[in-house]
């Protein structure tokens, strides 16, 4: 169970060093972000056949239409022990503020597997900022696919925010 120790270890570390930044911070609503970089750790757990993959992360998410709209594409080598299968999502999602430094997104979007398998996935994303520039976020998603067999998978994926400057 070594991912879920590393998963456990990441959400301990962020929590360890944003909550005197979540409250003490306010990020005004002029701090736009030209896009967020997402570097993280995922995790997929099979539903039918309860297969389990690790592997790391990336994205970077837009916002075309402020507080409406994002939009993220990732990818995800995942890998267990039938070998390494390559994700890529195209997920819409839409923006709640919670607070100045914390955001809830609900997402979803088109799946594709290294399997040549097609689907989608849903998420919800909660990101935390501990600086204007830096934060974590934490992102489960259900994925299913559309190909003979109909995978089902839960996943989580974990990992840090960083901001990139707007033009």
């Amino acid at each position: 169970m070594k991912s879920l120790n590393l998963v456990q270890f990441l959400l301990v570390a962020g929590l360890m060093a944003a909550p005197g930044e979540i409250v003490a911070s306010e990020r005004s609503d002029d701090d736009h972000r030209g896009a967020v970089l997402e570097i993280g750790t995922a995790g997929e757990w099979g539903l039918k056949d309860g297969k389990t993959s690790i592997g790391p992360s990336i994205a970077i998410e837009v916002t075309p239409i402020e507080h409406w709209l994002e939009i993220e594409a990732g990818i995800t080598p995942l890998m267990g022990k039938g070998g390494t299968e390559w994700e890529a999502d195209l997920v819409f999602k839409k923006p709640f503020q919670l607070s100045k430094n914390v955001e809830f997104m609900v997402g979803l979007g088109p799946q594709w597997s290294s399997t040549n398998s097609f689907g989608t996935v849903a998420v919800l994303d909660f990101m935390i900022w501990t600086t204007p520039q830096f934060g974590w976020f934490v992102e489960p998603s259900y994925s299913y696919a559309f190909s003979r067999g109909h995978e089902q998978n839960l996943g989580v994926n974990v990992g840090l925010l960083i901001a990139l400057p707007s033009r």
